[in-house]
Formats: structure tokens, C-alpha cells, sequence
């Protein structure tokens, strides 16, 4: 199946080339990137009146104060800024463009697929590690960071992913990943749920992750592989498989592949301990449990 080519008026189509080229080269340069994500959205917002009149000192109200102040980044918080083990220096900047992504997608100008696309597209360039040519990303995508995440040509990314990676996350080229699927590269200790351990885990090229399947950290989805719709990875998918079900196992060979894939009765090997990504934490860091549980053995 094709797709029908669709394009925009002319006069939108620059004016869109323009902005988006405008706010890369701004990202590129030496400008602060939280005064960049800061005008970036009080312009999209429309809200660029009311900011003015905040910063002349005129009177706003609560409210309003603190709508225009979140158009900073730093004066927000993400989920991931609490992770203890976090590289602070590479999290400083991708916060802020994480933080441009996030608020764009809430803009009802998100819903104009044309535009959006190339604005994500031209975001990814700076927030993730690697971005390949011609990727898709669609609305309501989520990350840890973004600054691990690698991702190869033509991959699409569709509505209200999760690409966690707290670990370490590798995407190959030509790679489907359907809405609501989740991609992780942490996992916690079965016991002490606030000790992490983070994995490298790999999708390999022209793999299709269907609708609200689920990845676990450390594992492997082979090159050409099918899992299939909420079925939950927990061990390497070989190549060329088809995958079902909770955990998801391979059930059939794509069609023509059998000769170059692993049989089916040899699938299913767990390789998570080989991907563990090892880290130390600052000395002088304060640690607490959120819970506040006592987790000594029981008698």
C-alpha cells in the first residue's frame, strides 16, 4: 500500500520552512537553550502580549504568572529530573528541549500533522544521541531522557509512545512502533523496587512493534520481526519472527524467512544480565526512600 502525497499552500509551506529552519539554527548556535524553548513557546502560545506586560511589571494574576513563568524550562520539573543515577550535564539540555517537545504537542498547531512532523523531526536532531534521515514522529511520544536514544532512517514513531531510556536504547532503520507501545531500558529489583538497574535494549531494522505491545529492558527484537498487538517482550525476539501474546512467544516464521531464521523451538533466550549498563552514584548525593518502608529481611 502507498500513501497519497499530500502538500501544503505555498505561502504556508514557507512560512512553516521558515520557522522550523529558524528555531534549528537558534538550537545550533550559542543561544541559551532555555531562552530558546522560552520564546519558542510564548510565540506558538500566542501568549507573547501578556508576557510583555508581566515583564514591564504590570499587574497579572496568579494564574497567568504561572502559565508565562512554565514557558521557561527551568522553572519546571520533569519525572526523570528525580533519578538519582542521571548524567546532570547531558540532562541540563536535553530537560529543555524535552520540555519544547511535551508543551508543543499540548498546542493545537501539534495537530497539523505537515507541520508537526518536521518540527519533531527537526528536534529529535538535538535532543536525541543519533537521528536518522526521514523519521516519523508522531504526537504524544514520551522519553526519560532523550539524550540515549539512537535512531536509524525512516523509523516512525506513532501516537503516545514511551521510549524509556533511563538505560540505553538503540532503534534501526525502516522500524514501525505503533500507538501506545512501550520501549524500556530500566528495571527494578523484585524486592527493593527502588534499587534500578539499566539495560541496553535493541529494535533492529525493519522490525513492526504493534499497537500497546510492551519491550522489556535489556532485550532484543530481531531484525524483520512482528510482536504483536499487547504482547509483552520479556526475552530476545530472533529475527524474522512473528511474536504473541503475554510474555510474547514466537509463534510462526515469516513467510519465506524460515531458511535464515532461528528455528522456533530454539527462541525465547533470555539475554538481559549481558546488556546491564553499570553506574555509580555521587558521593555526596542524598538519597531517600520515596516510600518510606522498612526494607530489612523478615525474620
Amino acid at each position: 500500500m502507498t500513501k497519497r502525497y499530500v502538500s501544503l499552500p505555498d505561502e504556508a509551506e514557507a512560512g512553516m520552512r521558515e520557522f522550523i529552519s529558524e528555531v534549528d539554527q537558534r538550537l545550533a548556535g550559542e543561544e541559551d537553550t532555555c531562552s530558546v524553548v522560552e520564546d519558542v513557546l510564548i510565540d506558538l502560545s500566542g501568549d507573547r502580549e501578556a508576557y510583555e506586560r508581566w515583564q514591564a511589571g504590570e499587574s497579572v494574576s496568579t494564574a497567568e504568572r504561572i502559565r508565562l513563568q512554565s514557558y521557561d524550562p527551568c522553572n519546571t520539573t520533569l519525572e526523570s529530573e528525580y533519578y538519582a543515577e542521571k548524567d546532570e550535564t547531558k540532562f541540563r539540555r536535553s530537560k529543555h528541549l524535552q520540555w519544547l517537545w511535551r508543551q508543543f504537542d499540548s498546542l493545537p498547531i501539534a495537530d497539523n500533522v505537515e507541520f508537526a512532523l518536521r518540527f519533531r523531526r527537526m528536534l529529535a536532531d538535538h535532543l536525541f544521541e543519533e537521528c536518522g534521515d526521514g523519521c516519523r514522529f508522531f504526537k504524544g511520544i514520551s522519553f526519560t531522557y532523550g539524550h540515549n536514544i539512537t535512531i536509524g532512517d525512516n523509523t516512525v514513531v506513532h501516537d503516545d509512545v514511551h521510549l524509556d531510556d533511563r538505560g540505553k536504547l538503540t532503534i534501526g532503520d525502516r522500524v514501525s512502533i505503533s500507538d501506545g507501545v512501550h520501549i524500556y531500558s530500566h528495571d527494578h529489583d523484585v524486592v527493593d523496587q527502588t534499587e534500578v538497574r539499566n539495560y541496553h535494549t535493541t529494535v533492529e531494522d525493519d522490525v513492526r512493534l504493534t499497537y500497546d505491545s510492551m519491550v522489556r529492558a535489556g532485550c532484543t527484537v530481531g531484525e524483520n520481526a512482528i510482536v504483536g498487538a499487547r504482547g509483552i517482550v520479556q526475552h530476545d525476539i530472533p529475527a524474522h519472527h512473528i511474536a504473541i501474546g503475554a510474555p510474547a512467544k514466537s509463534a510462526k516464521i515469516k513467510p519465506g524467512w524460515e531458511e535464515a531464521a532461528t528455528p522456533i523451538e530454539e527462541a525465547g533466550v533470555n539475554r538481559q544480565e549481558e546488556r546491564r549498563l553499570e553506574y555509580d552514584l555521587p558521593e555526596e548525593l542524598t538519597v531517600f526512600d520515596e516510600f518510606g518502608r522498612d526494607l530489612s529481611t523478615p525474620e
